[in-house]
């Protein structure tokens, strides 16, 4: 009888790296990997208006710039952690919530590892307080009615039943709401991380 082999638990990126879904080792996270990634997943499945995809990175961007805008004592460590929440989808996808809310804990389990993998990689906190927590998932709900009103077809007392409605006018990030092409979001994705991340190297916020 021959031995079944153990399914291949690891993703090859264009690095070279190969990051293993179960047990993700920081040194096999790069940036330019998190970048180009997330520059070709679609938001909402693909269902938003324009002529190209309004990708992960694009939502990154917004809910960094929604959350330094809500939060505008906040450190350039702080706006770090903000542009990397969905950096997971890298590897994932961008799995719409109510798929999540079916397939349960086993998904966020995998989240949650590679999220940490992330973290130490860049040398940030793994565990956020619940106040940055709170505040980035503030942001990130706020990118979400955003979208939603303008990219994905709802109404806003629809986005406003499922996201809340932000204070925030939509105007001042109105930018960060056109569909672009991967290799344009990729690299204004690559531009933001470095900036901030050589401002919380000298303790400054861009």
């Amino acid at each position: 009888m021959t031995k079944e082999r153990a399914p291949r638990a690891w993703q090859r990126m264009l690095s070279g790296r190969r990051l293993d879904l179960i047990d993700p080792s920081p040194l096999d996270v790069e940036i330019e990997d998190i970048a180009h990634g997330l520059s070709r997943v679609a938001r909402w499945n693909g269902q938003t208006r324009g002529p190209e995809i309004f990708s992960v990175a694009q939502h990154s961007l917004l809910a960094e710039a929604l959350f330094a805008a809500m939060a505008p004592e906040s450190s350039a460590a702080d706006r770090l952690v903000a542009l990397l929440h969905d950096a997971p989808e890298y590897v994932i996808g961008d799995i719409i919530s109510p798929f999540k809310a079916t397939v349960g804990d086993n998904y966020r389990s995998v989240e949650d590892r590679l999220f940490a993998a992330i973290m130490i990689r860049f040398q940030l906190p793994t565990r956020l307080s619940l106040t940055l927590a709170k505040a980035i998932k503030a942001a990130d709900r706020a990118a979400a009615f955003f979208e939603a009103t303008t990219l994905a077809g709802f109404d806003k007392a629809e986005a406003e039943k499922f996201f809340g409605r932000p204070a925030l006018a939509v105007g001042a990030f109105a930018k960060y709401l056109e569909p672009s092409r991967p290799a344009e979001a990729q690299a204004r994705f690559m531009a933001r991380f470095r900036a901030l991340d050589e401002a919380r190297r000298g303790d400054a916020t861009p």
